[in-house]
């Protein structure tokens, strides 16, 4: 049988989804994104994915077969918890409209059968409104989700920003369900953000994400170390690194006491979004110690986690996913500003005795050093702990993709019975869809 172009295939012949995560900071939402994309194109080989995405770091990773992205000019948190450029000299109220007429046109020519939405139902200062009116009026077949991690922020907080933005409005208007990547044990939002009734039964807990092993072996990634059987590898890592410099720069002071230990060796990994400047003096500074190697970014964080024995990390939802993959022993320090986030994550974790924990705020060279010690004097692993039992559920792929099989069926089966959508000029759709929202 002749195989097709792939530009040759009908409509029905494929299934269309867009991904869209407004991602303005760190690795965190990419690196979930892609880990998700991923698996979906395994299971469902006849699916197409078009990810619509802020992240500055996008093109530093591998996009699987069948996936490919429009890039958003970027932005940023500005100090008064807002949004600004990051990188373009333009006002944000106009970088905000060009990503969201982007969006709009994305939507209007890949017309996708389902539609995931990252975190914010609106979409970054409501540039996600256009594309969703568009999509209810002229292709209501169409599903569309919100994907929530585990937990926004804290609930006082999360409760203020959702009632300010109507964001449960917009998902009685416009969402066919929300999936939590996250378990009711460790945090509900349901609960925790005072979900209605109505949006209660439309919402699904899929467990956390667990991550894929790294490609290279916990044996290569430590003969390249030159590390011995008997020492014991801390991994210091802090996502993309933007706020991470307090804690490599308490780490690398804590060494005057942890240097004692001869089988301790170090790696510190230090985020691609870490400023170059502060990046070249903390590994001026590590320099004076021998047993520590320094990175300034890895896409191939699970191989580096695997060969350790014990990670320093922030809290990040991404970070602990994968050190709840590796069962891994960790000392959290949490990011605990602009939002509560990592650090609710954190504590209800340690309460659950997966993590160690320390508050930026109480996290000393001296506070650092006691406990790390308690923890690097358990023997070194002799092999991978990869697939060893997860400590809690890990199922997030698998449980995601069969609801997704589900709303993909739903729609197939809408454009079957009611295959006529309302005809439209595209030219007026975008300028009326685009003026409403500014």
């Amino acid at each position: 049988m002749k195989r097709r172009h792939p530009m040759h295939l009908a409509h029905q012949d494929i299934k269309r989804l867009v991904f869209y995560s407004h991602d303005t900071f760190g690795l965190g939402n990419i690196r979930r994104t892609l880990t998700i994309c991923r698996y979906l194109r395994q299971s469902i080989p006849d699916l197409s994915i078009l990810i619509v995405s802020g992240s500055p770091m996008i093109h530093s990773f591998r996009i699987p077969e069948g996936v490919d992205y429009i890039k958003l000019p970027c932005l940023t948190r500005t100090e008064s918890n807002g949004y600004g450029s990051k990188f373009l000299r333009e006002e944000t109220a106009n970088l905000v409209k060009l990503r969201s007429e982007l969006i709009l046109c994305a939507m209007m020519n890949f017309q996708p059968d389902l539609i995931i939405v990252d975190k914010k139902p609106y979409g970054v200062e409501n540039e996600l409104q256009p594309a969703l009116t568009y999509i209810k009026t002229h292709h209501p077949q169409t599903k569309v989700t919100l994907l929530l991690r585990d937990i926004l922020d804290g609930p006082s907080t999360t409760r203020a920003i959702w009632k300010k933005h109507g964001y449960f409005e917009a998902l009685k208007a416009h969402y066919d369900g929300v999936f939590i990547l996250g378990t009711p044990e460790v945090f509900d939002p349901c609960v925790e953000y005072d979900f209605p009734d109505d949006l209660k039964t439309k919402t699904q807990f899929c467990g956390y994400l667990r991550r894929e092993p790294g490609r290279q072996t916990r044996e290569q990634i430590r003969t390249s170390l030159g590390l011995k059987a008997t020492d014991h590898m801390v991994l210091v890592t802090a996502g993309g690194g933007e706020d991470g410099v307090q804690l490599f720069q308490t780490y690398l002071s804590s060494m005057a006491r942890l240097s004692k230990n001869p089988h301790l060796q170090t790696v510190l990994i230090f985020g691609p979004e870490m400023p170059q400047e502060v990046r070249q003096a903390l590994e001026h500074q590590a320099k004076q110690w021998p047993r520590i190697s320094t990175l300034s970014f890895s896409d191939d964080i699970m191989s580096y986690l695997d060969a350790a024995d014990t990670a320093v990390s922030m809290g990040g939802y991404g970070t602990v996913c994968e050190l709840l993959s590796l069962n891994k022993t960790a000392l959290i320090v949490p990011r605990v500003h602009p939002v509560e986030e990592q650090w609710i994550r954190a504590q209800r974790m340690a309460a659950l005795g997966l993590f160690q924990t320390l508050h930026p705020d109480d996290c000393t060279p001296e506070t650092l050093t006691r406990t790390l010690e308690s923890l690097v004097s358990v023997k070194p692993a002799a092999t991978s702990s990869m697939g060893q039992p997860a400590p809690i559920n890990l199922n997030a792929l698998p449980e995601l993709t069969l609801a997704i099989i589900n709303l993909l069926m739903q729609a197939s089966w809408s454009r079957i019975t009611s295959p006529s959508e309302k005809p439209f000029s595209p030219r007026h759709v975008f300028h009326q869809a685009a003026l409403q929202s500014f």
